[in-house]
């Protein structure tokens, strides 16, 4: 992709068959796309994910997407977000304590641990129940998530597995339907019991549930209207859509951030540690300001122009982020690890520069909540534990699926911290 970037120019068109992909990587070729109320269909491959996810957020499109992501978005409000940061101490002191096994050890794969951590974190918070995936490694439940979430990825990369009547008859697609009934068979039997407990408790409102703590499901629950609004496989729809969408993206982010601590131990120093913990207060208390400038007001939602280009009916458009957020112009030396660069007094970069949540109507919905999962476990992590990362850059072997893996996992080497350097 770096290479076709530089031949190729700043947008390019690659035929896959009989299918057009048109590749961007400029913060203006990218605005009039995810800025769009109107482009907001995913492309084919995401049908691969619509026997699991059915037709939640990340799948649907048009009026029924609208109507969801309207209803969703006051879920995700600051007193919830409060409510799940007591979930995310409990999993990262527990994280820090799987952790310690592999001091003094010569390496260990750190990508395990953060995706068990984060299924535990997004379990808690979406379905109110605690699966205990960092300690039980046999749990099926887990064992299922994992193997659609990559059976899922392979299929986006396999061209004989795109087709469902070949899939259907592979060791993979019967795996795949093993997997796919566990989690409904997991997640319907939850939302029963749920509703049950509801209805047992109610004193006059069915909708009023007198606890403290209030998981995603229970707010589903509500919008439901006992069925009017969602019906129990939209909730269903939407938890699975939480659980895949949440837990392997938080974690991969976690993991490479670690790595690249450890490949830059200068950011492990106390103090730097002391301001990310400082840092992280702020933030989680809302204290925060976005240094982001617009690029233009203004662009024409029914025939999109991309740089002077009309794009053709029916082309897939790939965002290439990995390129976007190396972009020279705004990143000086945009291949090093500087994270100094976006603290609040730090350069301002226009607003489709940087796009870890994507951007416009299609963004990420939880990632206020992703933020603070990762800068929680990765504070944790560092108060603990020097890190060293046992792989230079150039011996990654990079995997493109849904999210971005190393061939081999992320080899890491942890000593502990001094106690009571930290307060």
């Amino acid at each position: 992709m770096i290479t076709w970037g530089r031949e190729l120019g700043d947008i390019y068109l690659i035929w896959v068959g009989m299918r057009p992909f048109i590749f961007l990587y400029k913060a203006e070729a990218i605005q009039p796309l995810l800025s769009s109320s109107v482009h907001i269909d995913k492309s084919l491959e995401y049908e691969y994910l619509r026997p699991w996810l059915g037709s939640g957020l990340v799948t649907s499109t048009g009026e029924k997407w609208h109507f969801r992501r309207k209803l969703l978005t006051p879920t995700f409000h600051s007193g919830l977000l409060e409510i799940y940061l007591k979930t995310t101490i409990r999993e990262a002191q527990i994280l820090v304590s799987c952790l310690s096994k592999e001091v003094g050890k010569p390496e260990f794969d750190i990508v395990p641990y953060a995706k068990r951590a984060t299924l535990d974190i997004i379990c808690d918070s979406s379905m109110g129940c605690n699966i205990n995936a960092q300690k039980n490694f046999e749990n099926e439940y887990v064992s299922a998530v994992n193997t659609l979430a990559s059976i899922s990825q392979r299929r986006f990369l396999d061209v004989w597995m795109s087709f469902d009547l070949i899939f259907k008859l592979t060791t993979w697609g019967k795996r795949h339907d093993h997997a796919l009934g566990v989690t409904h068979e997991f997640i319907n039997k939850i939302i029963a019991e749920r509703k049950a407990e509801w209805k047992a408790k109610k004193s006059g409102n069915f909708y009023e549930r007198p606890q403290k703590r209030q998981a995603l499901l229970d707010l589903l629950l509500e919008l439901s209207k006992d069925g009017k609004v969602l019906t129990d496989d939209d909730i269903r729809d939407e938890v699975n859509t939480f659980m895949f969408a949440g837990h392997d993206t938080t974690a991969t982010s976690v993991s490479w951030i670690l790595y690249a601590l450890g490949r830059h131990p200068q950011y492990q120093q106390i103090n730097l540690v002391r301001r990310m913990h400082k840092r992280i207060l702020e933030t989680l208390s809302g204290n925060t300001a976005h240094r982001q400038t617009d690029l233009s007001s203004y662009y024409n939602f029914i025939n999109i122009f991309i740089l002077g280009h009309k794009i053709p009916i029916g082309s897939t458009v790939l965002v290439n982020s990995f390129l976007l957020h190396r972009d020279a112009r705004y990143f000086s030396e945009p291949d090093s690890y500087r994270p100094e660069r976006f603290l609040p007094d730090g350069p301002r970069y226009p607003s489709y520069a940087f796009i870890p949540f994507s951007a416009g109507s299609r963004n990420c919905i939880g990632w206020k909540y992703a933020t603070m999962i990762v800068k929680v476990l990765i504070l944790h992590v560092v108060k603990n534990f020097q890190v060293e990362s046992l792989d230079t850059e150039d011996q990654l072997r990079f995997i493109s699926e849904l999210v971005l893996h190393n061939a081999d996992g992320l080899r890491l080497k942890i000593s502990p911290r001094k106690q009571g350097i930290l307060v």
